[in-house]
């Protein structure tokens, strides 16, 4: 009997502290009247305590909105529950983490990372931020890093990877690197994209796009490639170096237009330029596909729905985002996880003036 007015003196500051949402673990042991690890214990199930004192403590933690603090736990436990999502774009000076194919990316990636249990920290590095990703990992608030596109940051990736943390990046598969990559073929999609402009009697080809960025500059290779193939000579003034921000890329196929170049497609390394292209073209007077072909990359929601519907090279955003997540936490597991390189598909629609529209040619796989 001596012990009731301590313990309703505990469980009357216990009510004081939830009307303050502060309730902690010492303040249920002290409720229930046991230690603070019997608490942990019983809130994890553990067999060691009975079934009265696990029934007393859930009935305290249940009546005080008590909540266990899985962040502090993490900590202690050495892991966050936490994995950041990085879009490096050091490159970029205006290209939003708004662009559809970020947003289609990273929609997939978040799914998987909540299929495990994990919270997601999203950060932009943009120009002027080399050590971002670095200082973001020195917080210590995330278990593993899914960094969407290299940009110009394959040096700090390189050194990320040395140090041990769990890293996982789209992007191409550059030589002799030390992180996992997974990605498209981009030269391949490049170079299908390219000989089907070809194949509809197209001869002088702009390339859109900037060659500073790993995966771009794959593109540009397989842009290449197909010319060679067809026995045409790259020309340098249809060369544009194109950022990925809709007005940048609309100022580029402007100027080259008004420059007076002579063309009849457009490759461009993005769907978001070839749109941007082709509303240059189009406020210029010239049709499309009637004047020039268009051919785009990534296949995001709107180019199916654009008029012209453009033809594009389609990335399998929905696996490419499953195994960034799949192969990080294999990382984080103490596995090996290898670099994964997805296959395209060209999806011929009215953009490109191809007498088939909305059908699919597969890449090599």
């Amino acid at each position: 009997m001596a012990d009731k007015p301590a313990a309703t003196a505990a469980t009357q500051e216990g009510q004081a502290r939830t009307k303050m949402g502060a309730v902690k673990m010492d303040d249920i042991a002290r409720m229930a009247g046991v230690s603070k690890s019997t608490v942990s214990r019983a809130l994890s199930g553990s067999p060691l305590v009975n079934e009265e004192t696990r029934a007393r403590i859930q009935a305290l933690v249940e009546s005080h909105s008590y909540r266990v603090d899985t962040r502090a736990q993490g900590l202690r436990k050495g892991h966050t529950h936490t994995i950041a999502v990085v879009i490096p774009l050091l490159h970029e000076h205006d290209q939003p983490i708004s662009d559809p194919f970020f947003l289609e990316l990273l929609g997939h990636i978040a799914d998987a990372v909540a299929d495990h249990g994990y919270d997601l920290l999203l950060s932009k590095i943009g120009p002027g931020r080399t050590n971002g990703m670095a200082d973001l990992v020195d917080t210590g608030r995330v278990d593993g890093l899914i960094a969407i596109g290299q940009s110009t940051a394959h040096l700090g990736l390189e050194r990320l990877a040395a140090r041990g943390m769990p890293l996982v990046v789209w992007g191409a598969q550059l030589p002799e690197q030390h992180y996992v990559t997974v990605g498209s073929d981009n030269r391949a999609g490049a170079e299908r994209a390219v000989a089907h402009l070809i194949a509809q009697g197209r001869q002088r080809i702009v390339f859109l796009g900037q060659r500073t960025v790993p995966e771009i500059r794959l593109r540009h290779e397989g842009y290449v490639a197909a010319l060679a193939a067809a026995g045409i000579e790259p020309d340098p003034a249809l060369d544009v170096p194109t950022r990925f921000a809709s007005a940048a890329a609309l100022t580029a196929m402007r100027s080259l237009i008004c420059g007076g170049a002579s063309f009849d497609a457009v490759f461009a390394c993005s769907d978001v330029i070839a749109i941007s292209a082709i509303r240059a073209l189009q406020d210029q007077g010239l049709k499309v596909p009637e004047d020039v072909a268009v051919v785009g990359y990534d296949d995001i929601q709107m180019a199916a729905f654009y008029n012209p519907a453009l033809t594009t090279v389609r990335q399998d955003t929905a696996t490419g985002g499953r195994l960034l997540v799949d192969l990080l936490f294999a990382q984080i597991a103490g596995r090996t996880a290898r670099s994964v390189m997805l296959p395209t598909e060209l999806v011929v629609r009215a953009s490109c003036g191809a007498a088939l529209s909305g059908t699919t040619t597969p890449g090599p796989r």
